[in-house]
């Protein structure tokens, strides 16, 4: 089997009814290319160049797989990556299905709520105590949010980032999320208290799932905590729509974030990942010249 790189922003692997391939997405993430394995599987891909040479490619964020689903998985030694040019892939699979490609790595678990049955009686007292202080939700399908809702939710997703000091790939600017909502299969889901928005989430449906892409809590409303509302609401909308809603995990398993998830799911699904070394000389010699990297960490030369 051969490998290709194709230079088109990921479109040859863009799918509308799908968020996390949708060209929407892949314009806000920078995709540049699709690499394309004989017929059997087209992969959008971030490619960069690496600061001693060469390029290597990663998956956009999120959980964006391959377009296609082959009828086996693809066994990456058995195809011949040298016409891509690249030195390795990092691979982020979709959530719960089967591989593209034969081995990978089981990263993370995701909390999976299918109906409100899964949410924990504390959670619900809480949510109805907000309900009670003033607390209200709205849903908007992302083409048709307000100007105010976006400003909104920046705000509130800015100032949980600052909290948290996230690393600057989280910082994004506000063309990132105007373009993410233009995405017909994305909502806007925000808490307002006294008529002011105060916290909010992305949603977004791709391959079988409602997924919480994206959200935060401005620090003016961290005492009500009213995530808890956005999430009771972003599972009543999957109910709506049909679908089992994917909440994500926690920065590392058992953290409070993960608890927080874990409280409102009934169930799991695995998400997969798949480090494809391209060019084995290559890699071993950036890899060498690099400080160690932590055990699990791909590409080793990037630690």
């Amino acid at each position: 089997m051969k490998a290709a790189l194709i230079a088109d922003g990921g479109l040859a692997a863009s799918d509308p009814d799908n968020f996390f391939r949708s060209p929407e997405f892949l314009e806000a993430e920078g995709t540049t290319h699709t690499i394309a394995v004989d017929d059997a599987l087209h992969l959008p891909v971030i490619v960069r160049p690496i600061e001693d040479g060469g390029a290597d490619g990663i998956s956009p964020y999120g959980y964006p797989g391959a377009a296609e689903q082959p009828a086996a998985p693809v066994d990456p030694n058995e195809v011949d990556w040298s016409e891509t040019g690249l030195v390795s892939v990092f691979v982020r699979n979709r959530i719960g299905e089967g591989a593209p490609f034969a081995g990978g790595t089981v990263r993370n678990h995701v909390h999976v709520a299918d109906g409100e049955s899964g949410i924990r009686k504390r959670l619900r007292e809480q949510i109805r105590r907000n309900e009670r202080r003033g607390w209200e939700i709205s849903v908007s399908a992302g083409p048709d949010a307000r100007a105010a809702a976006r400003a909104a939710f920046e705000r509130a997703y800015g100032e949980t980032m600052a909290r948290a000091a996230a690393a600057e790939r989280y910082l994004y600017p506000s063309a990132y999320f105007e373009t993410l909502l233009r995405a017909p299969r994305s909502w806007l889901v925000v808490a307002s208290r006294g008529g002011e928005g105060l916290a909010g989430a992305i949603a977004v449906a791709s391959d079988g799932y409602l997924h919480y892409y994206l959200g935060g809590t401005a620090d003016a409303a961290l005492d009500d905590s009213p995530m808890k509302n956005v999430f009771a609401e972003m599972i009543g909308l999957g109910t709506e729509l049909g679908l089992p809603v994917s909440l994500g995990g926690g920065l590392r398993p058992g953290d409070s974030l993960d608890e927080f998830k874990r409280g409102f799911a009934g169930g799991s699904a695995p998400f997969m990942t798949h480090e494809l070394v391209c060019d084995a000389a290559a890699y071993e010699a950036l890899a060498a010249s690099a400080s160690p990297a932590p055990e699990g960490f791909f590409p080793a030369y990037r630690s």
